[in-house]
């Protein structure tokens, strides 16, 4: 069973990659994925994902805290719509159109109320106290 977990992790670190670059796959919930995957089949795979420098930087808040720093939201929403909104413009179907309106639509709702926005102080403060405290 642990080869399988470790076998899921792996694809759902890939498909997160890809994600980054296409918006129609969303890269948190894979990366997400990837950590319970390898938390579930490889404790070294684990503390490998953990000491990633796209853990740190993107999924250490949201996973610990359901939250992620304004700056990161605003990077993610730009980069996202600005892919979203090409996509939008070359498609010549209404229903493509339409879909691809709901998806922001959806992607903005999520953004803005599901996940709490920090903001660079207090992430500062939560990493320092970490640091201290390890």
């Amino acid at each position: 069973m642990k080869y399988i977990y470790i076998l899921l992790g792996f694809i759902s670190l890939a498909l997160g990659f890809v994600g980054i670059f296409l918006p129609l796959l969303p890269t948190t919930p894979f990366l997400l994925l990837t950590l319970f995957f390898f938390a579930k089949g490889s404790t070294r795979l684990e503390t490998w994902f953990l000491g990633t420098s796209i853990y740190q930087k993107h999924l250490k808040s949201f996973n610990e805290r359901r939250a992620m720093s304004k700056k990161t939201k605003i990077v993610i929403l730009a980069f996202a719509s600005a892919m979203l909104l090409i996509g939008f413009y070359f498609t010549p179907s209404v229903v493509g159109r339409s879909i691809i309106a709901l998806l922001i639509v959806v992607k903005y709702w999520f953004f803005l109320f599901w996940i709490k926005t920090e903001e660079e102080s207090e992430l500062a403060s939560i990493q320092r106290e970490e640091i201290g405290n390890e």
